[in-house]
This record gives C-alpha cells, structure tokens and sequence, in this order.
C-alpha cells in the first residue's frame, strides 16, 4: 500500500493493518520511504546493519590498498596481505 506523508499524521492508525507501507509525497509523486510494522524492525534493523558493516568493510579496503601504495610498502601485495602485514607490525 502507498500513502502520503499527511494521511500519516491525519490517522496514525492506519499502520496498524499492514507489515510495510510505502511512503510518497502525493504532489510530487516523490517516494519518501517506507515504514514497517514494529514486528518486523529487529530483523531489519539486523539485516541493515550487516549491510552497512559490508559497506563500510569494502571502504576500509579500499582506503588500505591505497594508503601502502602512497607509502611504497605494498610491493603490489592484495588488501589481505596488506592487513596481515600491517597486524604483524603491530
């Protein structure tokens, strides 16, 4: 079901008889969001978490390769060799 940002605030109690429902701002046909039932929101809570820790993992990466290569220590080694290399320094 999709509804608007006002008919939230006009009648709360519509979110009662649905798992999720998607938000759009009727005027501009604007997909808001979505909201989901409260049985629902510590699977997804979890769910978003893992995927914001993958995100956030791959950056890390990323950011790891590159910071060897400024330095000239990575001798064209992967991300795993760098972060093995860097824990046994440390």
């Amino acid at each position: 079901m999709t509804i608007g940002v006002r008919d939230i605030s006009r009648n709360i109690n519509i979110l009662q008889n649905y798992d999720y429902i998607n938000i759009e701002d009727k005027k501009t046909k604007e997909y808001k969001g979505l909201l989901i039932s409260s049985k629902y929101a510590d699977l997804i809570k979890e769910i978003l978490k893992k995927k914001i820790e993958e995100e956030r993992q791959k950056e890390l990466d990323e950011i790891m390769q590159f910071s060897g290569i400024a330095s000239g220590d990575t001798e064209n080694m992967s991300v795993q060799e760098i972060k093995a290399r860097k824990i046994d320094r440390y």
